[in-house]
């Protein structure tokens, strides 16, 4: 790596944490205490739809700056996700009951659970001399995730898409991060397990695109000058002083 690197920027879920069984699985076994009828293949089913709806939804992002407008926008964002999901899978009766319970769910963080090695190597690139940040699409709720966890206290800065008016991959919300430790696009890098979201984003944007690819499961060709890792640890060698 170029010895001219200064900050280091990381994706959130699935990148430094991820949640605690599956999405699906956790929806399910919330819908059903509130009158989801359950089928052997609703969790398959629930996880396709979350895909879909995921994909198919326009970015979080809101023309409001008042924190509380700010985060009933979060909200109402996620419920029409999760009402997509629920149109497709099957609707039941007290919905709205399971949507303010499932909401909560993922602002607590005990639904999350850090990868072994994000401790240590974040204290270590620390260690180093780097900044580190964290660039994601994660709402508000993020911040009680990282404080729960106990890596808030890592991260020289947060830039999150409904904060910033801007979301990954477009390359304004890299900028605003970069704008936040006042230094240029080539000198940081930004990690994260999204080709498109976190290597092809960072890259237009100017930064070197680091793809995390745990499971080998990204068959697509990196973009020139990117890089591959299979886990966080892997960092360290690249970055070492």
């Amino acid at each position: 790596m170029k010895s001219s690197i200064q900050v280091i920027f990381f994706d959130a879920a699935e990148t430094l944490f991820h949640v605690n069984g599956s999405v699906a699985d956790i929806y399910l076994q919330h819908a059903i205490r509130y009158g989801f009828r359950q089928t052997p293949d609703s969790q398959a089913l629930i996880a396709q739809a979350f895909q879909r709806a995921f994909l198919d939804a326009a970015p979080p992002l809101f023309a409001v700056t008042d924190p509380a407008k700010l985060k009933q926008c979060e909200r109402l964002w996620w419920f029409d996700i999760v009402h997509n999901v629920f149109y497709r899978v099957g609707m039941f009766e007290r919905f709205d009951e399971f949507f303010e319970q499932v909401f909560q769910v993922f602002e607590d963080p005990r639904s999350w659970t850090l990868f072994p090695e994000t401790p240590a190597v974040l204290a270590q690139l620390r260690d180093e001399g780097f900044e580190l940040g964290i660039v994601s699409n994660f709402d508000t709720r993020l911040f009680s995730v990282l404080r729960g966890l106990g890596i808030d206290r890592l991260f020289d800065t947060v830039t999150i898409a409904s904060l910033a008016q801007a979301a990954k991959p477009a390359p304004r919300i890299f900028e605003i991060a970069l704008e936040k430790h006042a230094i240029d696009a080539d000198e940081a890098v930004h990690v994260g397990d999204s080709m498109r979201d976190d290597v092809e984003g960072a890259m237009k944007a100017g930064l070197t695109g680091i793809l995390l690819d745990r499971k080998s499961r990204v068959s697509q060709p990196l973009p020139t000058g990117a890089l591959r890792i299979g886990t966080l640890s892997e960092l360290l060698p690249l970055f070492r002083k």
